[in-house]
């Protein structure tokens, strides 16, 4: 019995371990994200994004794609951006994820939401689908 126990918590442990790791690898993706915007630096972008992701947005209630690679390159090495960015939620099954992130723009006055699709590739977590929209601070 006690080595059942054993087994048992033993395989609970590795379960858990397997999925913080998986958490863990999401999280440094979507802050490669965050911080390569904020912070001017468009090589995390291109660790964070597959090369062939786009946004996804609505403008005046039509459908608008932004190329992934025009977005990475209107970011510019070092030049940092007022941006305050935070993960408010991460879903992942398997080998796909889903993940939440608000953007604070204080010099627009707007908090934007991304919404995240993430795959794993090759062992490696990537970001291939962002959607967003935003909304005016509150008066």
């Amino acid at each position: 019995m006690k080595y059942k126990i054993t087994l048992i918590l033993l395989f609970v442990g590795l379960l858990f371990s397997h999925s913080q790791s998986e958490i863990e690898q999401i999280n440094t993706v979507l802050y490669d994200y965050i911080e390569g915007t904020a912070n001017g630096q468009p090589d995390r972008l291109k660790r964070a994004f597959d090369d062939n992701f786009n946004l996804y947005f609505v403008k005046e209630d039509s459908l608008q794609v932004w190329s992934g690679k025009q977005y990475i390159a209107n970011v510019k090495p070092g030049q940092k951006s007022n941006r305050i960015g935070k993960v408010l939620s991460i879903d992942y099954e398997g080998g796909a994820a889903i993940a939440k992130i608000e953007i604070l723009m204080p010099e627009r006055k707007r908090i934007y939401t991304d919404y995240l699709m993430l795959l794993k590739v090759n062992r490696q977590w990537k970001i291939i689908h962002k959607s967003f929209t935003f909304k005016n601070y509150p008066k």
